[in-house]
């Protein structure tokens, strides 16, 4: 316990899944948590149990593709807290599209929300980092950021950009003691996966690449994140940490 006390960190697509274990574990380890997403009535049930577990956090309805939400967001943060140490890009969604089957506004959809959020987040709070002296970008990428997936190029091609720009963030940054790495889940039981669990008749394809008899959960990805948000990992930038069950290592 303890491991983030001091620190205020920004925390997407936080309402549940893999961003709500995140908000949890943060303001468990001491952080003070402003967790940010679109569907402001989970976000609130979120906020009020880290709240009575005695934790400190506020809740934003946050729309990841607003410039103008982004401002509000950091300038709500550095309003309650005076400073902005870590941000978590966990905002995402998918697509179960082929290049061929592809419309390009859902094209156009993905990238938004997986990438430019990140962009825009990360051009905005850098300048706040800076004049703390230094922070951690957390920028939650996937598997299909590293290898090639059929059926979901364009996740995969925003994830995999992500992966990138987390590296050249890092070279830009590193001299302000920003760091800036990469988070690559594979198969965690979350509301987005379930779907082509449970429909889409991907459960055998994922137990064959998962070389753990078992997958992931939002929790095992949560203590990585906190890893990389703590002075744990005060030497690593520019780096990706996979948490896949084994995914990857074939």
């Amino acid at each position: 316990m303890g491991r983030l006390n001091g620190k205020v960190a920004i925390i997407t697509g936080a309402a549940m899944g893999m961003g709500a274990s995140e908000a949890k574990l943060f303001a468990q380890e001491g952080a003070k948590v402003i967790a940010t997403d679109v569907q402001i009535e989970a976000l609130n049930q979120l906020v009020k149990e880290i709240k009575k577990s005695g934790g400190d956090a506020i809740g934003i309805q946050h729309d990841v593709t607003s410039e103008d939400a982004w401002k509000s967001v950091i300038a709500e943060a550095v309003k309650a807290y005076g400073k902005v140490d870590v941000l978590v890009n966990n905002a995402g969604v998918s697509s179960p599209k082929t290049i061929a089957n592809m419309e390009m506004d859902e094209w156009n959809k993905i990238m938004d929300i997986n990438l430019n959020g990140c962009i825009i987040g990360m051009k905005y709070v850098i300048p706040e980092m800076q004049k703390a002296g230094g922070g951690s970008i957390i920028n939650i990428s996937s598997i299909g950021g590293i290898v090639g997936m059929a059926g979901t190029s364009p996740y995969t091609a925003a994830k995999g950009a992500l992966r990138v720009l987390s590296k050249s963030a890092a070279v830009e940054y590193g001299k302000d003691k920003i760091r800036v790495n990469s988070v690559h889940p594979g198969i965690i039981v979350t509301p987005m996966t379930a779907p082509t669990m449970e429909e889409g008749g991907a459960l055998p394809f994922y137990k064959t690449y998962t070389q753990l008899p078992y997958f992931g959960e939002p929790e095992d990805v949560a203590y990585g994140v906190v890893f990389l948000a703590s002075d744990e990992s005060r030497f690593m930038t520019g780096a990706e940490l996979v948490i896949d069950g084994g995914w990857t290592a074939i």
